[in-house]
């Protein structure tokens, strides 16, 4: 197939379509464009690793070599402005517009920011790019006082990297618990645990009611409960919107995110979207939905890239997400909606444990705390549509496989 087909951002999911496509036959023009002046990248590691050395250097997700050798044009530090669908062609903040057969949307999301008088004082930080994370480290060397708003995995992941550098660190959640929207309360209520057990200060049910600065500079966090915080650095994550602006201008519909369906198509002929910015009908839990992962993207990608190019291809995979909050690894298969009841194997209190959590006597999803084996597990049989009994999960990892094998011969 010829033809030119042009993908919007190179994150996770625009490099994957990329490499997709080539891998499917597809022997056309290939152009990546990228609002990051960066090799394409990690982000996972922004939040942690990178901000612990003072030289570390972003982990590209391909060396430049893969681009060259694939025939991909990766253009780096220039923004898609505009579509226009009949002309068929894409407008660039330089004043290029190049002509396309498809296209593909991977424009990601970005930081809700916070709307509180004194946001724009120096000192406030997100953290969504390699730009912000350097800006975000390079403050953390000489801070004290270190604010987290958002208890949520960047918040979490932050605040256990500044705590470990010898910071002091207070965490501000507006919800009754941290993590509440992303794992169960077992899991929650560990974690809270864990971070206080390092010397983190969680308030919850606690918002900003304003920042305080001296000379345009922060100082202070005064708190919905009335405390002054002091405050060298805040760091903000408090969640993430579609970057759907592109998406909007040109006519596509958008509904928390741009509007796909199954094969990642758009409610535009030839334009495809995929990952942290399109809602997507979610198989397993028969709902319409929009998700943040690595997996989640990286495995729209291919979907996309056959889709594009004629072949049948529906998402359908069992989404899985993880977070390294110092030496806590969260890693959690599944969706845990209108869940009734909920089984722990293992013990909290050692560190390593499994939440598996059900929902009409189904499994619907499984949490762990450093036991990735068991993660890896669950992922089997939520991908196998096997629901062991809560009898043989408590039996252990031998009697789950057992299970497992018979049920699905």
């Amino acid at each position: 197939m010829d033809g030119h087909i042009i993908i919007i951002g190179a994150g996770h999911a625009g490099v994957q379509a990329a490499s997709s496509l080539r891998e499917e036959g597809f022997d056309g023009r290939l152009t990546l464009v990228s609002e990051d002046p960066e090799l394409p990248y990690h982000k996972p590691p922004l939040s942690k690793a990178f901000l612990k050395a003072a030289d570390a250097e972003p982990q590209i997700l391909r060396a430049q070599a893969f681009y060259e050798t694939h025939n991909i044009e990766l253009l780096t530090g220039v923004r898609a402005t505009a579509i226009d669908q009949g002309a068929r062609t894409l407008t660039l903040d330089d004043g290029r517009q190049l002509e396309w057969s498809k296209l593909l949307l991977a424009t990601g999301a970005q930081p809700r920011r916070l709307s509180v008088p004194g946001s724009g004082l120096e000192g406030i930080f997100y953290l969504r790019d390699c730009a912000d994370a350097r800006l975000l480290r390079d403050a953390l060397a000489s801070a004290q006082n270190v604010v987290v708003v958002g208890g949520g995995f960047i918040g979490l992941e932050v605040a256990a990297t500044a705590i470990i550098a010898g910071k002091n660190v207070t965490v501000l959640e507006t919800a009754e618990r941290i993590l509440g929207r992303a794992v169960s309360k077992p899991v929650a209520d560990h974690m809270h645990g864990y971070h206080e057990g390092l010397g983190v200060r969680i308030m919850t049910n606690t918002g900003v009611e304003r920042l305080d600065g001296e000379d345009g500079r922060l100082r202070a966090v005064m708190t919905s409960s009335g405390q002054a915080l002091p405050a060298d650095l805040v760091l903000v994550g408090i969640g993430a919107l579609p970057d759907t602006s592109l998406a909007e201008s040109t006519g596509l519909v958008c509904d928390n995110g741009i509007h796909v369906d199954a094969s990642c198509r758009t409610s535009a002929n030839d334009i495809y979207a995929i990952g942290d910015c399109v809602s997507f009908p979610q198989g397993g839990s028969g709902r319409r939905l929009r998700l943040e992962s690595v997996q989640n993207a990286t495995d729209q990608a291919r979907i996309a890239a056959k889709s594009m190019l004629g072949k049948d291809a529906v998402h359908d995979a069992v989404p899985w997400f993880w977070s390294d909050q110092g030496e806590r690894k969260l890693q959690m298969a599944g969706l845990s909606f209108s869940v009734d009841a909920e089984v722990i194997t293992g013990d909290p209190e050692s560190g390593a444990f499994a939440v598996y959590l059900y929902a009409g006597g189904r499994l619907v999803a499984v949490e762990t705390v450093n036991r990735p084996g068991e993660h890896v597990m669950a992922r089997r049989m939520l991908a196998a549509g096997f629901s062991p009994s809560v009898d043989v999960v408590l039996e252990g990892a031998a009697a789950l496989k057992a299970a497992m094998m018979t049920a699905t011969r």
